[in-house]
């Protein structure tokens, strides 16, 4: 056999090598328990839903899906985790949209740190989620005009976020600059506290996603004004958006997703977007998403990748221009 017909068949059978193993490492994955790390508490929405899309994913994938609480430094301690582990598909991330602007608000050591566009490999956006501003009834207010004229006339106002740095207080001082006021912000740890301090009154205005507030908007003891996304939510189609009131720059919503450590096979990134599209499209899952406010995406990784970039290029312009911190 001639030295050209040996490369020749060598070429040939690495080839066919790689285009048998490709499919038969994803026919293999998952071999072993998965397990899915949460940045934040037991109980809240983040960790709800993660373990509803864990339930359904250990169904599919005859193997244990886990979730992993991992709280601390505003969901960096658990991101961390993420970016340092190995890029097997056992070890995923399932966030909501802090996640790209937390090493931006925080003040964070470089071995406490990620990088949220380059250190991960999206894998997909499952859900986004309306920002509401609300309002007490005692505030009078019906509008974000009401609002905005009461605070332009010398009233002095405050609102609730879940916490400095958040995409809520975000989007409130990105109103407060557009409208020309200054209403102050009141920083709490956390959703829970936020919303029950607005809905006994002990503070006016709050800026929260819906699944927190929708049984108090229900019950006529919250007024939803506007969500701060560029459009309406289909949970709540009466609700106005700023970009419709008139402030067109505003758009600070949420979202939330999976990703997975950064070099995770295309494989595996493939068999869990095509597991999760699928359950995303169940009644049942749709339904109980609503419940957290949260509307089904799904999609190719690229879609999570693209609404990740827009924010850490848009909430991180905002947040350099009027030099909000998480502290």
């Amino acid at each position: 056999m001639t030295p050209h017909r040996r490369q020749g068949l060598t070429i040939a059978a690495l080839a066919f090598a790689t285009a048998v193993c490709g499919p038969a490492f994803a026919q293999d994955y998952p071999a072993r328990p998965i397990t899915v790390v949460v940045a934040y508490p037991a109980g809240g929405d983040t960790d709800a839903m993660a373990r509803l899309f864990a339930e359904k994913l250990t169904v599919r994938l005859r193997q244990p899906v886990v979730v992993d609480n991992r709280p601390g430094a505003g969901g960096t301690v658990g991101n961390n985790l993420v970016a340092r582990a190995v890029p097997d598909g056992y070890t995923l991330l399932f966030t909501p949209n802090p996640f790209t602007i937390a090493p931006m608000v925080m003040r964070l050591p470089p071995a406490a740190t990620y990088d949220p566009l380059k250190g991960f490999t999206p894998v997909v956006q499952t859900a986004s989620q309306a920002v509401l501003l609300v309002a007490h009834p005692s505030t009078g207010f019906k509008s974000v005009a009401d609002m905005v004229a009461a605070a332009k006339a010398g009233k002095t106002l405050s609102y609730a976020s879940p916490g400095a740095g958040s995409p809520m207080h975000i989007g409130a001082e990105w109103l407060n600059r557009a409208a020309g006021v200054s209403i102050q912000h009141v920083p709490y740890r956390g959703v829970a506290p936020a919303v029950n301090d607005v809905a006994a009154g002990h503070v006016g205005l709050a800026y929260v996603t819906l699944g927190p507030v929708a049984q108090y908007i229900q019950a006529g003891k919250l007024r939803a004004l506007a969500v701060t996304d560029p459009k309406r939510s289909p949970l709540l189609p009466d609700v106005p958006s700023l970009a419709e009131l008139g402030y067109r720059d505003i758009a600070a919503g949420a979202w939330n997703g999976f990703f997975a450590p950064k070099g995770t096979p295309a494989a595996v990134v493939q068999t869990l977007n095509t597991h999760l599209n699928e359950i995303l499209r169940m009644p049942e899952v749709a339904a109980k998403m609503a419940t957290f406010g949260a509307v089904p995406v799904g999609g190719s990784p690229q879609v999570l990748a693209d609404v990740n970039a827009a924010d850490y290029e848009r909430l991180g312009k905002v947040i350099r221009e009027l030099g909000i911190t998480a502290e």
